[in-house]
């Protein structure tokens, strides 16, 4: 089948990789570069670095709603687009032009968490499992019939990055099969229950801010959920400290306010009081410092008893 593939970063590569093994290609279209704002050197996207390594044509228009790139995609005549996290949105010009239409992989189960961040937002949630949906290119955002989903657990030492990961793996898995019952004609095309979709907004910065008043498991959930990257923080003797990893402490402290520190635990780190309970701090980056354990944040003196965590509601 001759594809036309649509993507950005890392969560990408794999999926472009095995339909390029199985599949011809035709072209690729990527974001444009991005610039390197210490060295001022343009950085390729990962996308674009399979692309490049792998002789596949790139095209990085920085809009889609132009007649000339419309035009330019009908004269490559695709049987089917394939978009993995593009970032753009694809203007419904482009949607009638291929044969077998337009697929879009998004990598939560549909439709629970459309939109931005879904992967945070499931371990953010607490949900249990998560996993990726096909589904045909429709004009709502992430609205589209689903062609075929897959799961995999959430589990309890789950951060960003490990789940991310299984999901890009998984989210091959699942493009090649579901090109393939197109293919074959025996592909599904299942609406959506709106009455059950949720939406998840892009982070900005004060969504960041962990909330201390939060019970143990929801700051937990919190912290894991954007770590390494976007990644909590919180304010400590007026700097910003980011926090990449807690531990549940199961331990109630009837003194303190919650965000103090209120304790410590050898060879692990900090203690601090939540609205029910207390989390361990085991990883953090104090401002202008590197990231550290949290037995080095002790040794260190960056977090003493005593002091408290602010920058959200007491």
């Amino acid at each position: 089948m001759r594809i036309l593939f649509m993507g950005t970063p890392d969560f990408a590569v794999p999926c472009l990789d095995i339909l390029n093994k199985e599949h011809e290609v035709i072209g690729v279209y990527t974001k444009v570069d991005k610039i390197n704002h210490r060295g001022r050197k343009i950085e390729y996207l990962p996308v674009k670095k399979y692309a490049l390594e792998n002789d596949l044509k790139i095209f990085q228009p920085n809009r889609l709603k132009d007649e000339n790139i419309i035009q330019e995609i009908r004269n490559m005549k695709p049987d089917l687009i394939a978009v993995v996290a593009y970032g753009k949105i694809i203007p419904t010009e482009i949607i009638d032009i291929p044969k077998y239409g337009i697929i879009n992989v998004h990598s939560s189960l549909l439709p629970r968490f459309r939109g931005a961040a879904p992967i945070n937002a499931a371990i953010m949630a607490g949900d249990k499992k998560s996993g990726v949906t096909v589904m045909y290119i429709a004009e709502g955002l992430d609205t589209g019939d689903i062609i075929l989903a897959k799961e995999t657990p959430i589990y309890e030492k789950d951060n960003f990055e490990t789940l991310h990961d299984r999901l890009k793996d998984l989210a091959a898995e699942a493009i090649v099969e579901a090109v393939s019952l197109i293919g074959e004609g025996k592909n599904n095309r299942i609406a959506q229950d709106d009455s059950k979709a949720t939406f998840v907004k892009p982070f900005k910065k004060e969504d960041l801010v962990i909330n201390w008043n939060q019970n143990e498991e929801e700051i937990y959930n919190f912290v894991r959920g954007i770590s390494p990257v976007p990644c909590g923080f919180s304010i400590l003797n007026d700097k910003i400290m980011k926090i990449y990893e807690v531990e549940k402490n199961n331990k109630i402290y009837e003194d303190g306010v919650t965000g103090e520190v209120v304790g410590k635990v050898k060879g692990k780190g900090p203690v601090v009081k939540t609205k029910d309970g207390s989390v361990i701090i085991t990883s953090a980056k104090p401002q202008s410092k590197k990231r550290l354990s949290g037995a080095d944040l002790l040794n260190g003196n960056f977090i003493k008893i005593g002091e408290i965590f602010k920058g959200v509601e007491q």
